[in-house]
């Protein structure tokens, strides 16, 4: 089944737009109510635990005095680059793993399928801490083994600031309107992967691993129009993916 798609730089439609999806902005995805309660985060809260989080490694490693300024910016630039690689993946096979079976539709629903089905939740736009924090220690303690702990630092460091901007951007993408061509662009990258295909734009805060390992959304492909009004309904595409 095709759909047409819109793909203009327009805001996603409100809850309360007539023109809105049949779905409610959020759904309840736990009985108990602490998981529910955690299911749900404000979008400034992975900068409250993170950035103190990358001040204190960034000082723990500058006071081991064993790199030169130059090596400690060059790791924090490239633990900021090795996320977009992890981001990449983790959002291609761990996010949107999916074989068929009751258990993987699950677990896909709880782990991203949620976001997709109900993409205006503003709640859900950023990683919650039930994951966020496990998969902190995990590479953490995964560099700490790769590196040492005096390289370790300052490209953990860096790794965790490329993760908060990621969810900064996935947050703005859905959250604010564009105005400028480069936000505009990562906007409409990320909106072609909700809403066109979601085996195809798995970058959300760069494209670069989407060209390396070619996976960018094609919209010269039929059914696909540019220019729709903003207010397109955005449940007709989301239909159209899964049929």
């Amino acid at each position: 089944m095709k759909a047409d798609v819109n793909v203009t730089d327009g805001m996603l439609p409100p809850s309360d737009s007539s023109s809105a999806s049949k779905h409610p902005e959020t759904c309840r995805m736990f009985e108990n109510e602490l998981l529910e309660k955690l299911s749900h985060i404000h979008p400034a809260t992975p900068f409250v635990v993170f950035v103190p989080v990358v001040l204190w490694v960034l000082a723990r490693g500058w006071m081991m005095h064993a790199l030169g300024i130059g090596q400690f910016v060059g790791l924090f630039v490239a633990g900021t680059a090795a996320w977009t690689l992890a981001e990449y993946i983790l959002h291609r096979w761990p996010f949107h793993w999916n074989n068929g079976t009751p258990f993987s539709k699950r677990v896909h629903f709880f782990v991203h399928g949620v976001h997709h089905d109900y993409p205006n939740d503003k709640t859900r736009l950023v990683m919650p801490l039930l994951m966020s924090v496990p998969l902190a220690f995990v590479f953490y303690f995964l560099f700490f083994w790769m590196f040492g702990p005096i390289v370790a630092q300052p490209f953990y460091a860096g790794f965790v600031t490329g993760y908060l901007c990621y969810d900064g951007t996935h947050y703005a993408v859905h959250h604010f309107k564009q105005r400028t061509r480069a936000g505009k662009y990562v906007r409409r990258h990320h909106m072609l992967h909700h809403f066109l295909n979601e085996r195809t734009g798995f970058g959300v805060s760069s494209p670069f691993w989407d060209v390396i390992f070619r996976t960018m959304p094609d919209v010269k492909k039929p059914g696909i129009k540019r220019g729709l009004p903003s207010r397109e309904r955005v449940d007709q595409p989301l239909r159209a993916n899964r049929g």
